[in-house]
Formats: structure tokens, sequence, C-alpha cells
């Protein structure tokens, strides 16, 4: 309960946040391009931070054992990231197309799942499906032309959702509606 409490009192920050990621998340729908591309620029700098760390740990772990694959792998994750450094656009081009592939595979999983199980409400599983399989057609469809703005725009609609979501929870947390569920 006193996470509950902590949550009541700072309901202002959340609301504000909240307000914060719907306004950024309509600057990123409507310049998709250019969020997809520093979309891109962030993963590139987290390869490269996360290659050296772990080309440091590698190093400063060696008597440890696994020298040679720590530092392999912290070399390919600072290639990967000078890579993406070096041609954004390339780089949401292929991260576009895993996207793509991602869907299709999770969209025909879901699909197969929910027909196979038929789970309490599996029609709500069998949507999920069909909803992001056709994600994923559309954005293969649409590729490489895609990758310039479908990144910005999923990030985007998250923010816009996301935002949303603390904004109703502010607001219910202010008026005191919420009650904690036992799990």
């Amino acid at each position: 309960m006193g996470d509950l409490t902590e949550l009541r009192r700072n309901w202002g920050w959340i609301l504000a946040f909240g307000c914060i990621s719907i306004v950024a998340g309509m600057f990123a729908v409507i310049y998709s391009v250019v969020f997809t591309l520093i979309s891109v620029l962030f993963l590139s700098g987290m390869l490269i931070a996360a290659g050296v760390i772990e080309a440091v740990y590698a190093v400063g772990h060696r008597e440890r054992g696994h020298l040679v694959w720590h530092l392999v792998e912290g070399l390919l994750a600072i290639a990967a990231g000078f890579l993406l450094l070096q041609s954004p656009a390339r780089g949401a081009i292929v991260l576009t197309m895993l996207l793509a592939t991602y869907f299709v595979v999770a969209g025909i999983f879901r699909i197969v799942a929910a027909l196979a199980l038929r789970l309490p409400n599996w029609g709500w599983t069998l949507f999920n499906g069909v909803a992001t399989l056709s994600l994923g057609i559309i954005v293969w469809g649409g590729w490489p032309v895609s990758a310039l703005w479908v990144l910005g725009l999923f990030i985007g609609i998250t923010m816009i959702f996301s935002g949303w979501a603390r904004v109703m929870l502010a607001l219910a947390l202010r008026s005191h509606h919420l009650r904690p569920v036992a799990i």
C-alpha cells in the first residue's frame, strides 16, 4: 500500500511526464524521418558504449577465462555501432527489415497459438496475431522506402500510448479511484 501512497503523492509529476510523452510522440509521428535517424544514432551510441564496457570487463577479468569471447562480443558491438553511425539511413533500412521480419514471424506464431490452444478469450490473441502479421506485411511491402519513417512512427505511437496511460494513471491517482490489486 506504501507504493500506492507514494504514487498518489507524485500524481502531478506522472501527469506532466505523460503530457510530455504525448507531445514528443506527436512530434515523432509528424517528423518520423528525423526520429528514425535519431533512434538509429541512439542505438549506435548504445552499441559502442556497451562494446567498450564489455571489452574493458574482458580485459579487467581476464584471469577468469573467456577473455577472447568477451573481447569478440565487445568488438562486434563496437563495429555494429560504428557501422550504424557511418550510415544511419542504411542502418534504418536493415533495422526496419529486421522489425518487419519479427512482426511477420511473431504474428504467425500468435495466430497458430491462438488457434491451437484456444485459451479463454483466445480471440484477442488471434486479433493480436493478425494485427502483428498485417503490420509486418505492410512494413515489408513498403521496404526499403518504409525504412525512412517506420521506426520514428512506431516510436511516436508508442510514446503517445505510453503518455496517455500515464495521464490516465495520474488522473485516477488524483481522484483516489485506485484500489490495490491482490496478487
